[in-house]
């Protein structure tokens, strides 16, 4: 929305209808705006490609409420917020056209779905109880404009639910692995995939993307590629 903003003053100072002085004035007030409590950054898509999103931990419903009416000012649609609670939620659905999974905590104003990138993102959890974390990164990627297709619950204990998913797999563009609670999950999937890009988040790797086309393989933290008999023995199948 900002794009077209800017597209449009600058149209405007071609054709002559606007001066620079003027169009100076516009844009010098566009890039945010002070709500007291938050500056609503309105030149976030401009520079990232993609509007602010919200974080709604330790913010009041009303803030909230206050930040998405500046944002939808300038962007209609898809106002991501993060981390809100259902207390949040249940007051913003009065006043917007909101999704909210409360499993993820996630809530989307004036959700519209759309594709705008090529390809697709895979997202994977170890186990059940994975999945709002999962879905936390699977609703953000798709808000994003990706394609996401969701494979759950297919950790190592059941190494044939994951090798029943390998062409969905190896066709990805990327993969998100969430496999707080199995270490193993993210190194079966790196040794299978050989593409893989793990990165830990202290010495669990909670949440772990595969960026699909990776130049080369690069090893994994001794944290995935640990020495226990349940990875020794999956990579060993997966080479077989």
């Amino acid at each position: 929305m900002e794009n077209d903003h800017i597209r449009t003053i600058l149209n405007n100072i071609e054709n002559g209808t606007l001066t620079a002085s003027e169009a100076y004035a516009q844009l010098k007030l566009a890039p945010f705006e002070d709500l007291g409590y938050a500056k609503v950054d309105h030149h976030r898509e401009v520079r990232q490609g993609a509007p602010e999103v919200i974080y709604g931990a330790s913010k009041t419903k009303e803030q909230i409420a206050g930040i998405t009416n500046s944002l939808l000012a300038h962007c209609p649609e898809n106002i991501l917020i993060t981390r809100l609670s259902p207390e949040s939620a249940a007051y913003l659905s009065e006043r917007f056209t909101l999704f909210y999974d409360e499993a993820s905590r996630i809530g989307i104003v004036n959700r519209t779905p759309h594709i705008t990138a090529e390809g697709t993102i895979v997202v994977a959890t170890g186990g059940t109880s994975d999945i709002p974390v999962a879905e936390e990164a699977a609703l953000t990627a798709e808000v994003l404009g990706n394609k996401v297709v969701r494979v759950y619950d297919v950790g190592v204990a059941g190494l044939h639910r994951l090798l029943s998913n390998m062409e969905l797999l190896s066709s990805a563009n990327a993969i998100v692995a969430v496999a707080g609670m199995e270490p193993a999950s993210s190194a079966v999937s790196w040794t299978a995939l050989s593409s893989a890009f793990p990165q830990a988040l202290g010495t669990a790797p909670a949440f772990t993307a595969f960026p699909r086309y990776c130049p080369c393989s690069i090893p994994a933290p001794a944290a995935y590629l640990s020495s226990t008999s349940t990875t020794a023995s999956a990579r060993a199948t997966l080479q077989a």
